[in-house]
């Protein structure tokens, strides 16, 4: 269990860097577009990953998931928040469910916890909001790739130069690493 939370833990840090390395690519006005009236911003989709958060991480083993103070409607409507407001409440979501995280024990795998009336190992749970927050921290890479075009800074192997990045591993020897080490601080150096 300890191992398996010190990967998820990995997991969830670089799928934040990498929704962070998009954002601040992005000029203010850019995290406010939309391609439609039926998607939705970088804003909102900050809002509801925020929302979402708060709601399933505080008091993550005794509540359900899904708190009566959620008003999740409210998450998928534009505002005109600020960066600095977008970031905020970006990084409360964030801390929120990395305490709850750091918090969990071994012999804690196998609890139940709930999510709308619903059933979850305490494994189970984690991997549900992992494959959530991925699912949308995807939608902010696409969408800045989308607003970048030619001026994006790749945040993985660039196209063309797979066989360079390949080379460049397999010239090392074999190592024990999680496939993030290096990359979040890769990231911010860019």
């Amino acid at each position: 269990m300890n191992d398996f939370l010190d990967s998820v833990l990995k997991l969830f840090r670089y799928y934040k860097s990498l929704g962070e390395s998009t954002m601040e690519q992005l000029q203010d006005h850019e995290l406010h577009w939309k391609m439609n009236e039926e998607s939705n911003s970088i804003s909102v989709i900050v809002s509801h990953l925020s929302g979402n958060m708060l709601s399933r991480w505080t008091d993550f083993l005794n509540s359900d998931g899904e708190k009566t103070w959620r008003n999740r409607d409210l998450e998928f409507e534009e505002g005109t928040k600020s960066r600095a407001e977008i970031f905020e409440s970006w990084n409360k979501g964030w801390d929120c469910l990395f305490e709850a995280l750091q918090s969990i024990k071994p012999e804690d795998a196998d609890k139940i916890v709930y999510i709308r009336n619903q059933v979850h190992t305490v494994v189970d749970a984690i991997h549900r909001q992992l494959a959530h927050y991925s699912y949308h921290v995807g939608q902010i890479v696409f969408i800045g790739k989308l607003l970048k075009g030619s001026n994006w800074n790749n945040l993985s192997i660039p196209k063309s130069e797979s066989q360079q990045y390949n080379q460049v591993k397999f010239s090392k020897e074999k190592t024990k690493e999680h496939f993030t080490d290096g990359i979040i601080n890769a990231l911010k150096m860019k």
